[in-house]
């Protein structure tokens, strides 16, 4: 028999402790708030109120004790003794002679008042008796077993007890309970400015342009976003650079390619020349073809802000795109499925797998289906394949050894995809070829 592992202490205890910042702090002043205010009740309930307690029921008994010892001697003046013992004690007695006390099942109440005053009347009357605290209110009604019958005490329930015990239960609670809402009150304005930070850093990691935050709640924490707000200053700033520069380079390198184009256009049409002619042509249209392929590796889609987009759109624009080009791609998608996309940037990427996928195969599958808070997107292809210990390394720039491809189309793929949050996989198909699965977040 299999016996699976040990849960260890560590490890329950972080499945038990909360996740958030603002759990974690509320918990660590809880923990030491409840931890006080219980010492404080059990020294004042396990002290001060048990003496109070036994030298009020004390009290109680001794007077009851005192008053049946008068019944017991003079009989004759029993009329007498039950006033006074009103009068002076604040205890109601009646006689039932010749009663016989039945046994009756005790009912603890909370507190130590059952216990002491049953404790005190054992050590004072020393007579059979039954206590009962729930039929009345006001009283506690005790039954003592006489000679000659019965007699029915009711003795008032606020001469057995303080009522201060309640008021600094009381006290306790509404003091620990004001503490724990002003501790949570600040501590989720501190958290908030965590959680704003937090969101703005996403959201610029993932190419949505959100602006500088404003920086709020603690010294570190405004320092953090004050430093946040100088990296994404400096990091758009390198991105517009970047892109100035490439664009130039782009600008240069296209110059010469254009000359020699027309060089070659204006060129005699002479039958010797012509397969010359084609051939650097093609070499031309190639090398722009890789410096568009370089450049836009480069620059990205950074520009392009995200906004809700119909995925499904997109992917039978880019499937009809394909098809014109001579493909057969199938499309399996909803009718709408609506995202926050940069849809240039997406439907560079999707192209790019689709490109990939048709100079390899003779068939083309794509589809979308929504899965929880992912979308799955799958480029399925019926070719050779990939085996799986290259599969990541095609990611890498240049790895590609495809003909006609630049080695960039799933670098790009890979980079758009996660700049959107999300992630790109290579899989086996369903069709014997290469499957391309792409999860982006709803």
């Amino acid at each position: 028999m299999k016996i699976g592992p040990r849960m260890t202490t560590g490890g329950w205890v972080k499945r038990v402790l909360p996740r958030s910042l603002l759990g974690r702090s509320l918990l660590m002043i809880l923990l030491p708030l409840v931890l006080l205010q219980a010492v404080a009740l059990q020294f004042f309930y396990g002290s001060h109120l048990d003496v109070v307690s036994r030298r009020l029921t004390g009290g109680v008994a001794g007077e009851l004790a005192y008053t049946l010892e008068l019944l017991n001697r003079f009989p004759d003046d029993q009329a007498w003794i039950l006033r006074m013992a009103h009068e002076e004690f604040d205890l109601v007695l009646r006689m039932e002679p010749g009663a016989i006390l039945p046994k009756t099942r005790r009912v603890n109440v909370l507190g130590p008042m059952d216990d002491d005053l049953a404790v005190a009347l054992q050590e004072k009357v020393r007579l059979p008796f039954t206590m009962d605290w729930t039929s009345d209110p006001y009283s506690v009604l005790i039954r003592a077993q006489l000679p000659n019958g019965v007699v029915d005490i009711q003795a008032p329930r606020k001469r057995l007890y303080t009522g201060t015990i309640y008021v600094f239960v009381l006290w306790l609670v509404g003091t620990a309970l004001l503490l724990f809402c002003i501790a949570a009150l600040f501590m989720r304005n501190q958290v908030r400015a965590i959680r704003r930070l937090a969101g703005a850093a996403e959201a610029f990691g993932m190419g949505r342009d959100t602006g500088p935050i404003r920086p709020e709640g603690a010294t570190e924490v405004r320092r953090a976003a004050t430093a946040f707000n100088r990296m994404q200053e400096r990091v758009r700033r390198f991105l517009v650079q970047r892109t100035e520069m490439l664009a130039g380079v782009s600008h240069d390198l296209r110059t010469p390619l254009t000359r020699l184009r027309l060089a070659l256009e204006m060129m005699p049409p002479r039958e010797e020349l012509r397969q010359d002619i084609a051939e650097m042509t093609a070499d031309v249209e190639e090398m722009e073809r890789m410096i568009g392929g370089y450049l836009a590796f480069a620059r990205g889609e950074g520009t392009e802000q995200a906004e809700p987009v119909n995925l499904s759109a997109v992917l039978e624009e880019v499937a009809a795109g394909a098809r014109r080009s001579g493909a057969a791609v199938e499309v399996d998608v909803p009718p709408a499925l609506t995202l926050p996309l940069r849809a240039d940037a997406v439907r560079r990427a999707i192209t790019n797998l689709v490109d990939n996928a048709r100079r390899h195969a003779h068939r083309v599958a794509l589809a979308a289906m929504p899965q929880g808070r992912m979308v799955f997107v799958t480029v399925d292809d019926d070719g050779p394949g990939i085996p799986p210990e290259r599969r990541e390394s095609v990611f890498r720039p240049f790895e590609s050894d495809a003909a006609g491809g630049t080695g960039l189309g799933l670098t790009i793929a890979r980079d758009i995809v996660r700049a959107h949050g999300g992630e790109i996989v290579l899989e086996d198909s369903p069709l014997g070829g290469l499957r391309a699965r792409i999860r982006l977040p709803v």
